[in-house]
Protein backbone atom coordinates (compact mmCIF):
# COMPACT_ATOMS: atom_id res chain seq x y z
CA UNK A 1 0.00 0.00 0.00
CA UNK A 2 1.28 3.47 -0.95
CA UNK A 3 0.65 6.38 1.43
CA UNK A 4 0.18 9.98 0.32
CA UNK A 5 0.09 13.04 2.57
CA UNK A 6 -1.85 15.96 1.09
CA UNK A 7 -0.33 19.42 1.56
CA UNK A 8 -1.73 22.94 1.48
CA UNK A 9 -4.72 23.02 -0.88
CA UNK A 10 -4.62 19.23 -1.38
CA UNK A 11 -7.33 17.76 0.85
CA UNK A 12 -9.00 15.15 -1.40
CA UNK A 13 -7.45 12.60 -3.73
CA UNK A 14 -9.57 9.57 -4.66
CA UNK A 15 -13.36 9.53 -4.97
CA UNK A 16 -14.06 5.90 -4.11
CA UNK A 17 -12.53 5.43 -0.65
CA UNK A 18 -13.02 3.61 2.61
CA UNK A 19 -12.48 5.80 5.67
CA UNK A 20 -10.28 4.14 8.29
CA UNK A 21 -10.17 5.88 11.67
CA UNK A 22 -6.92 4.97 13.45
CA UNK A 23 -6.15 5.41 17.14
CA UNK A 24 -2.43 5.95 17.75
CA UNK A 25 -0.29 6.02 20.93
CA UNK A 26 0.40 9.68 20.07
CA UNK A 27 -3.17 10.92 19.89
CA UNK A 28 -5.39 11.56 16.89
CA UNK A 29 -3.91 12.06 13.41
CA UNK A 30 -4.81 15.08 11.27
CA UNK A 31 -7.70 13.21 9.62
CA UNK A 32 -8.95 9.65 9.12
CA UNK A 33 -6.92 7.62 6.62
CA UNK A 34 -8.87 7.18 3.37
CA UNK A 35 -8.03 4.05 1.41
CA UNK A 36 -8.75 3.60 -2.29
CA UNK A 37 -6.98 2.27 -5.36
CA UNK A 38 -5.23 3.30 -8.58
CA UNK A 39 -4.94 0.59 -11.24
CA UNK A 40 -4.90 -2.20 -8.68
CA UNK A 41 -2.50 -0.50 -6.25
CA UNK A 42 -3.93 0.35 -2.83
CA UNK A 43 -3.50 3.97 -1.78
CA UNK A 44 -3.92 5.54 1.66
CA UNK A 45 -4.42 9.31 1.72
CA UNK A 46 -4.36 11.83 4.57
CA UNK A 47 -4.37 15.66 4.41
CA UNK A 48 -1.60 16.63 6.85
CA UNK A 49 -3.25 19.95 7.76
CA UNK A 50 -6.65 18.32 8.39
CA UNK A 51 -9.71 18.22 6.14
CA UNK A 52 -10.32 21.97 6.46
CA UNK A 53 -6.70 23.15 6.87
CA UNK A 54 -7.21 23.82 10.57
CA UNK A 55 -3.73 22.64 11.63
CA UNK A 56 -0.85 25.07 11.03
CA UNK A 57 2.55 23.43 10.40
CA UNK A 58 3.76 23.68 14.01
CA UNK A 59 0.56 22.07 15.35
CA UNK A 60 0.44 18.98 13.10
CA UNK A 61 0.70 15.72 15.05
CA UNK A 62 3.35 14.27 12.76
CA UNK A 63 3.96 11.20 14.91
CA UNK A 64 0.28 10.25 14.89
CA UNK A 65 0.05 10.80 11.11
CA UNK A 66 3.03 8.60 10.22
CA UNK A 67 2.07 5.95 12.77
CA UNK A 68 -1.47 5.81 11.37
CA UNK A 69 -0.12 5.24 7.86
CA UNK A 70 2.03 2.34 9.04
CA UNK A 71 -0.90 0.97 11.04
CA UNK A 72 -3.10 0.65 7.93
CA UNK A 73 -0.35 -1.19 6.05
CA UNK A 74 1.63 1.53 4.26
CA UNK A 75 5.36 0.94 3.80
CA UNK A 76 6.08 3.60 1.14
CA UNK A 77 5.04 7.24 1.55
CA UNK A 78 4.95 10.26 -0.78
CA UNK A 79 4.72 13.69 0.81
CA UNK A 80 3.90 16.53 -1.61
CA UNK A 81 4.29 20.01 -0.10
CA UNK A 82 4.33 23.67 -1.08
CA UNK A 83 7.70 25.39 -0.81
CA UNK A 84 9.49 28.65 -1.50
CA UNK A 85 12.44 28.84 -3.90
CA UNK A 86 15.85 30.04 -2.73
CA UNK A 87 17.39 29.95 -6.23
CA UNK A 88 16.47 32.05 -9.29
CA UNK A 89 16.46 28.98 -11.57
CA UNK A 90 13.84 27.19 -9.43
CA UNK A 91 10.84 29.12 -10.68
CA UNK A 92 7.25 28.76 -9.44
CA UNK A 93 5.67 25.62 -10.88
CA UNK A 94 8.89 23.58 -10.63
CA UNK A 95 8.69 20.24 -8.79
CA UNK A 96 11.79 19.57 -6.65
CA UNK A 97 12.32 15.99 -5.44
CA UNK A 98 14.44 16.59 -2.36
CA UNK A 99 17.22 14.29 -1.23
CA UNK A 100 18.30 16.25 1.87
CA UNK A 101 16.69 18.34 4.59
CA UNK A 102 18.05 20.85 7.08
CA UNK A 103 16.01 21.11 10.28
CA UNK A 104 15.48 24.64 11.61
CA UNK A 105 12.34 23.82 13.61
CA UNK A 106 12.24 24.43 17.34
CA UNK A 107 9.28 22.89 19.12
CA UNK A 108 8.14 19.64 17.53
CA UNK A 109 7.95 16.07 18.77
CA UNK A 110 10.31 14.53 16.26
CA UNK A 111 11.12 10.98 17.35
CA UNK A 112 9.35 7.75 18.25
CA UNK A 113 12.32 6.76 20.42
CA UNK A 114 11.95 8.56 23.74
CA UNK A 115 13.53 5.79 25.82
CA UNK A 116 14.10 3.72 27.83
CA UNK A 117 15.30 1.87 24.72
CA UNK A 118 17.87 4.16 23.09
CA UNK A 119 17.80 4.25 19.29
CA UNK A 120 19.94 6.37 16.94
CA UNK A 121 18.85 6.06 13.30
CA UNK A 122 21.26 7.24 10.59
CA UNK A 123 20.05 10.37 8.82
CA UNK A 124 22.79 10.59 6.16
CA UNK A 125 20.37 10.00 3.26
CA UNK A 126 16.92 10.72 4.69
CA UNK A 127 14.84 10.31 1.51
CA UNK A 128 14.16 7.18 -0.53
CA UNK A 129 16.26 7.15 -3.73
CA UNK A 130 14.08 4.50 -5.41
CA UNK A 131 10.84 6.46 -4.89
CA UNK A 132 12.55 9.65 -6.07
CA UNK A 133 13.68 7.94 -9.28
CA UNK A 134 10.16 6.71 -10.10
CA UNK A 135 8.64 10.13 -9.39
CA UNK A 136 11.26 11.88 -11.54
CA UNK A 137 10.65 9.54 -14.50
CA UNK A 138 6.88 10.02 -14.24
CA UNK A 139 7.19 13.80 -13.92
CA UNK A 140 9.26 13.92 -17.12
CA UNK A 141 6.67 11.73 -18.87
CA UNK A 142 3.98 14.23 -17.79
CA UNK A 143 6.05 17.16 -19.10
CA UNK A 144 6.41 18.63 -15.60
CA UNK A 145 9.55 20.71 -14.92
CA UNK A 146 11.30 18.54 -12.31
CA UNK A 147 14.59 18.71 -10.43
CA UNK A 148 15.83 15.40 -9.06
CA UNK A 149 17.60 16.13 -5.78
CA UNK A 150 17.75 19.26 -3.65
CA UNK A 151 17.93 20.45 -0.06
CA UNK A 152 14.85 21.71 1.78
CA UNK A 153 15.40 23.87 4.86
CA UNK A 154 12.47 23.40 7.22
CA UNK A 155 11.42 26.39 9.31
CA UNK A 156 9.12 26.38 12.34
CA UNK A 157 6.44 28.70 10.93
CA UNK A 158 3.77 29.79 10.82
CA UNK A 159 5.59 33.00 9.79
CA UNK A 160 7.58 33.22 6.56
CA UNK A 161 11.30 34.03 6.58
CA UNK A 162 12.86 37.44 7.09
CA UNK A 163 15.07 38.74 4.28
CA UNK A 164 18.13 38.07 6.45
CA UNK A 165 17.09 34.45 7.09
CA UNK A 166 16.35 33.89 3.42
CA UNK A 167 19.77 35.31 2.41
CA UNK A 168 21.39 33.03 5.00
CA UNK A 169 19.58 29.94 3.66
CA UNK A 170 20.43 30.80 0.05
CA UNK A 171 24.08 31.50 0.93
CA UNK A 172 24.20 28.10 2.65
CA UNK A 173 23.33 26.46 -0.66
CA UNK A 174 19.82 25.30 0.25
CA UNK A 175 17.33 25.05 -2.61
CA UNK A 176 13.84 25.42 -1.13
CA UNK A 177 12.19 26.39 2.16
CA UNK A 178 9.18 24.66 3.70
CA UNK A 179 7.39 24.25 7.07
CA UNK A 180 6.31 20.58 7.15
CA UNK A 181 9.08 18.29 5.84
CA UNK A 182 10.57 17.92 9.30
CA UNK A 183 9.77 15.78 11.19
CA UNK A 184 7.38 14.09 8.70
CA UNK A 185 10.11 12.70 6.44
CA UNK A 186 12.26 11.73 9.37
CA UNK A 187 9.55 9.89 11.31
CA UNK A 188 8.93 7.70 8.27
CA UNK A 189 12.58 6.61 8.35
CA UNK A 190 12.35 5.86 12.09
CA UNK A 191 9.56 3.38 11.31
CA UNK A 192 11.55 1.88 8.39
CA UNK A 193 9.17 3.30 5.78
CA UNK A 194 10.27 4.68 2.40
CA UNK A 195 9.54 8.40 1.99
CA UNK A 196 9.85 10.76 -0.96
CA UNK A 197 9.07 14.45 -1.06
CA UNK A 198 7.63 16.44 -3.96
CA UNK A 199 8.32 20.11 -3.21
CA UNK A 200 6.10 22.23 -5.43
CA UNK A 201 7.65 25.69 -5.79
CA UNK A 202 4.96 28.33 -5.24
CA UNK A 203 7.07 31.48 -4.86
CA UNK A 204 10.48 33.09 -4.46
CA UNK A 205 10.72 33.20 -0.66
CA UNK A 206 11.30 36.94 -0.01
CA UNK A 207 11.56 37.90 -3.68
CA UNK A 208 14.68 37.97 -5.85
CA UNK A 209 17.78 40.10 -5.33
CA UNK A 210 17.79 42.96 -7.83
CA UNK A 211 14.22 42.22 -8.96
CA UNK A 212 11.88 44.62 -7.12
CA UNK A 213 9.02 43.35 -9.33
CA UNK A 214 9.18 39.94 -7.61
CA UNK A 215 7.29 40.43 -4.37
CA UNK A 216 7.87 38.51 -1.13
CA UNK A 217 5.62 35.50 -0.62
CA UNK A 218 2.12 35.85 0.79
CA UNK A 219 -0.21 33.03 1.81
CA UNK A 220 -2.58 34.09 -0.99
CA UNK A 221 0.01 33.77 -3.75
CA UNK A 222 1.46 30.49 -2.41
CA UNK A 223 -1.96 28.83 -2.19
CA UNK A 224 -2.91 30.21 -5.59
CA UNK A 225 0.12 28.71 -7.36
CA UNK A 226 -0.38 25.40 -5.55
CA UNK A 227 -4.03 25.30 -6.68
CA UNK A 228 -2.98 26.06 -10.27
CA UNK A 229 -0.59 23.09 -10.16
CA UNK A 230 -2.81 20.62 -8.32
CA UNK A 231 -3.95 18.95 -11.55
CA UNK A 232 -0.31 18.34 -12.54
CA UNK A 233 0.45 16.93 -9.09
CA UNK A 234 -2.55 14.58 -9.30
CA UNK A 235 -1.53 13.48 -12.81
CA UNK A 236 1.99 12.72 -11.55
CA UNK A 237 0.67 10.67 -8.62
CA UNK A 238 -1.80 8.73 -10.79
CA UNK A 239 1.04 7.84 -13.18
CA UNK A 240 3.59 7.06 -10.45
CA UNK A 241 1.60 5.04 -7.90
CA UNK A 242 1.11 1.92 -10.09
CA UNK A 243 4.84 1.96 -10.95
CA UNK A 244 6.19 2.26 -7.42
CA UNK A 245 6.25 -1.43 -6.52
CA UNK A 246 6.85 -3.10 -3.15
CA UNK A 247 9.43 -1.81 -0.70
CA UNK A 248 12.92 -3.06 -1.67
CA UNK A 249 15.53 -4.07 0.89
CA UNK A 250 17.00 -0.57 0.93
CA UNK A 251 18.31 1.89 3.52
CA UNK A 252 14.71 2.77 4.41
CA UNK A 253 13.67 -0.83 5.13
CA UNK A 254 16.86 -1.57 7.09
CA UNK A 255 16.96 1.72 9.02
CA UNK A 256 16.73 0.07 12.43
CA UNK A 257 19.22 -2.74 11.81
CA UNK A 258 22.18 -0.92 13.35
CA UNK A 259 20.34 1.82 15.23
CA UNK A 260 19.34 0.20 18.52
CA UNK A 261 21.73 0.56 21.45
CA UNK A 262 21.93 -2.80 23.23
CA UNK A 263 22.55 -2.71 26.97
Amino acid sequence: MIGIFGGSGFYRFLDDVTEVPVATPYGPPSAPVRVGGIDGTEVAFMPRHGDEHTLPPHRINYRANVWAMKEVGVDRLVGPSACGSLKPELSPGTFVLCDQFVDRTAARESTFYDGPQTTHVSAADPYCADLRRVLAECAREEGIPVVEGGTVVVIEGPRFSTRAESRWFAASGFDVVNMTQYPEAWLARELALCYANISLVTDYDVGLEGRPDVAPVSADTAFGVFADNLDRLRALLFRAVPKIGPQPDDICASALDSAIVHH
